[in-house]
């Protein structure tokens, strides 16, 4: 679940989009905890040796087993190599001390040593943990490469490094990406029990077992080992009280794999292996830039994604266990036998895999995971691509992706490499690849000139779900009308993900038809679905409350609260509920979610922002100015940013500033069509570049009347009575119940001597249910005016 990233200006003065006003129920409490089932039902893995020994041994020295343990000394001689020379992370020195199990820290506050507690990891690296104040477990900032036997820095191994930008800069090694509590969850301890109180910023965490045990994946064995234990020999149990894996299907076998192998955002703490991983989480996809554009990894992804891409798991029933054992172990001893996973479905390539491959039989080049399963590097750990996806050169000419075959062939380039898979394989199967990578690049760009062809792309109906998700949720930024009958109509889409996307993303367009589909879609199978539905329809209580959809619209709302307070300690969480709590206009809860995001991710500019509107709406005008520079500080290009400080300066009577930063804002985001009505506004009264600027807010939010209503507003401002009419009359045949047209529609009539016309406008204002009470007032105070002009004067008593 991504954050909600609607920022809104709220200048009573100009003409800025408010959020409705509604009461919500407050939903967090001091303290909140995440634990999952109570831990009177697990047994601990060595309950199951007595019946299951050869499996116990298997795990117990597996590197699921072993992903995370008590560091000791006898771990330090059989596992580590002295650290030689300490490592240098900006104005300090780090050099770890196996004898004495400590880390050494020297900086210019002088030394401190931080004592190694608990060891992460294994099959490449070593990560490991110390205890700071407040129940914090902190990641070192050293960690061990055990194939190079070298000390490196934890945080520089992570930097990204995106093509035609500067790399990222290290974090802190105590900020809060590197807290285990906060970052690590389930996937390297078992039966994980935790609180965090957010009064006093403390965390208690405890855990079963280190590492993955049985019962992560099977469930409490207590009762299971009672009654099997009191089971007479010979027969048969018919309920074994436990989760048994071997009836999974495919793809509750992936899910029950992706519960920890995915880049994701928990919906639930209570996953349990055999449900659904939608139920529980969301998945990033290629919104981030940690994917190349084509879906190859280019930072840390954790597998889910490019699995999701794979043609053979939605194809055949391939899944994870196929080629893993649940201890995490290759199932394939002989580099040839991984060739068997291809069989059913690719025999004829497979026994003459010669000429599929063009390498010669025996070579790396000829196995099926060779081309199709290449292994790239990152932070120290090597990933195979599970996408399965042939090698692809044409794109690391067009996008600075990784291809198999210039992994092998490093002396080579990837022209070379075209050429070659050009001249074997006359089918371009390359195009399909550059065609959906380059609508994602052109996405993330916002070059919104490709906007057809995305929204073609995810209609079309052999679309791959992670693209289109991908795509839906880059037009989050797009701010144009054409989306929403695509996004309206992938709301219907058969993956849950994308459904989901398109929920997420049309609260970036709240039309009244997008508010009904939303409102539907509240009724969707799947929690991810109905939870990014909610996410929207929380700040339109007005429309999800009330119809044929209140019901399950209401406990839609319910679910995406509570999956924001299943998550106590991420940014992200405490950002929408703020965004909640915003749009009931509680002001001091919103800030404190806000300020809470901040502390768990300083660069989040979007809280920045929201923040600075809490401020206005408060009255501290200088507080939110501050905000709003820190947000541009974080993201120059943040457009929303601008916006806001165009609305405070403009409140202030700067005009000359609040015009630059709305331009700016409108140069970053061409769609803003706030900003565009804003500058309309703060012009001169009428002039020609004033009635442009309202023009342009009408043309790119046609179905937003008050651009409209401004725009016919300046036109006869302008002296143009005839434009501002034929406006106003379109304007009212498409808005019957936008009460401020026919007010300006009888005031003009009236100007022009034209009372009939005048009093007509007024009285349909009356005659039309719904329209708004002030609107209906004035109409009949007009129409009072005009009677009595109408009525011819009485003779005075002589």
């Amino acid at each position: 679940m991504k954050a909600f990233r609607t920022a809104v200006g709220v200048l009573a003065a100009l003409l800025a989009a408010v959020l409705p006003v509604a009461a919500a129920p407050a939903v967090a409490a001091p303290a909140i905890a995440t634990g999952g089932p109570t831990t009177g039902a697990y047994a601990g893995s060595r309950s199951c040796r007595q019946c299951h020994e050869r499996f116990y041994q298997l795990w117990s020295t597996s590197f699921h087993g072993l992903a995370m343990g008590p560091y000791s000394a006898e771990f330090a001689r059989t596992n580590l190599s002295p650290q030689r020379e300490p490592i240098v992370i900006g104005t300090s020195r780090y050099r770890v001390d196996l004898d004495s199990g400590t880390m050494l820290e020297n900086g210019p506050d002088g030394n401190r040593r931080y004592p190694i507690n608990h060891v992460m990891g294994g099959k490449y690296v070593f990560y490991f943990l110390t205890n700071l104040e407040k129940g914090r477990l902190q990641t070192l900032p050293v960690a061990y490469d055990l194939r190079r036997k070298e000390w490196f820095d934890t945080a520089l191994s992570g930097v990204r490094h995106y093509p035609g930008q500067k790399p990222d800069k290290p974090l802190d090694w105590k900020s809060v990406p590197y807290t285990f509590n906060t970052a690590c969850r389930d996937c390297h301890v078992s039966q994980r029990k935790s609180s965090y109180d957010p009064t006093t910023d403390t965390f208690n965490t405890t855990w079963k077992e280190p590492g993955i045990n049985c019962e992560t994946c099977h469930g409490p064995s207590e009762e299971h080992n009672r009654v099997m234990e009191t089971l007479p020999k010979g027969q048969k149990a018919t309920d074994y009280h436990i989760i048994r894996t071997k009836p999974f299907t495919p793809a509750q076998h992936n899910d029950a794999c992706n519960s920890c192998h995915a880049k994701m955002a928990h919906l639930t703490d209570g996953y349990r292996p055999g449900e659904r991983f939608f139920d529980h989480f969301d998945l990033v996809t290629l919104e981030d830039r940690d994917f190349y554009p084509d879906g190859r990894d280019l930072g840390e992804n954790y597998t889910a994604t490019s699995w999701m891409l794979n043609p053979c798991a939605r194809k055949s029933p391939l899944h994870c266990v196929t080629c893993h054992t649940s201890s995490g172990r290759y199932r394939f001893r002989k580099p040839e036998d991984s060739d068997k996973a291809c069989l059913p479905c690719h025999a004829e390539r497979v026994n003459n895999v010669t000429a599929h491959s063009h390498h010669p039989a025996a070579s790396a080049g000829s196995r099926c995971i060779g081309c199709h399963m290449p292994k790239t590097e990152f932070a120290r750990m090597d990933r195979s691509d599970h996408s399965f996806l042939p090698p692809t050169p044409a794109a690391t000419i067009r996008f600075g992706s990784p291809n198999a075959c210039n992994i092998c062939h490093a002396d080579r380039d990837a022209a070379w490499a075209d050429r070659q898979v050009r001249q074997w394989y006359p089918r371009d199967y390359q195009a399909p690849v550059l065609k959906r990578a380059a609508l994602v690049e052109a996405a993330r760009n916002r070059d919104w000139s490709r906007l057809p062809e995305m929204l073609a792309y995810i209609a079309s109906p052999d679309r791959d779900e992670i693209f289109a998700a991908s795509l839906i949720r880059l037009l989050d930024v797009a701010n144009d009308q054409r989306t929403v009958p695509a996004l309206i109509t992938a709301l219907k889409d058969r993956s849950p993900l994308v459904r989901a996307a398109a929920a997420d993303t049309l609260g970036r367009t709240p039309t009244p038809a997008a508010l009904q589909a939303l409102a539907a879609a509240t009724t969707d199978e799947y929690r991810l679905v109905r939870v990014a539905a909610a996410g929207v329809l929380s700040f339109y209580p007005a429309v999800a409350l009330r119809g044929e959809f209140a019901g399950p619209a209401r406990r839609a709302i319910d679910e995406y609260l509570a999956a924001l307070a299943a998550r106590p300690v991420s940014w992200v969480a405490h950002y929408n509920l703020g965004n909640y709590y915003l749009s009931a206009n509680r002001l001091p809860e919103a800030l404190a979610e806000y300020e809470a995001a901040l502390r768990f991710e300083p660069r989040t500019a979007m809280a920045w922002v929201n923040a600075a509107i809490v401020h206005a709406r408060q009255g501290d005008a200088g507080t939110a100015e501050s905000c709003l520079q820190q947000a541009v500080a974080i993201d120059p290009g943040i457009a929303v940013a601008h916006y806001n400080l165009g609305l405070l300066r403009a409140g202030q009577g700067d005009w000359q500033t609040a015009t630059v930063s709305f331009r700016e804002a409108l140069r970053l985001d061409p769609g803003m069509a706030d900003a565009a009505a804003n500058l309309c506004l703060i012009g001169v009264a009428g002039s020609p570049e004033s009635v442009s600027w309202c023009r342009q807010a009408a043309e790119l939010q046609p179905d937003e009347p008050k651009f409209a209503y401004v725009l016919a507003l300046r036109q006869y401002q302008g002296g143009n009575s005839a434009d501002a009419l034929a406006t106003l009359e379109k304007l009212t045949g498409h808005f019957p119940f936008y009460g401020d047209a026919y007010l300006l529609l009888g005031d003009i009539h009236e100007k022009s001597g034209m009372t009939d016309k005048a009093a007509a406008a007024y009285r349909r204002i009356l005659e039309t249910a719904g329209m708004e009470a002030r609107c209906q007032a004035l109409a009949r105070e007009r129409l009072d005016v005009l009677e009595s002009m109408a009525q011819p004067p009485r003779d005075r008593a002589p």
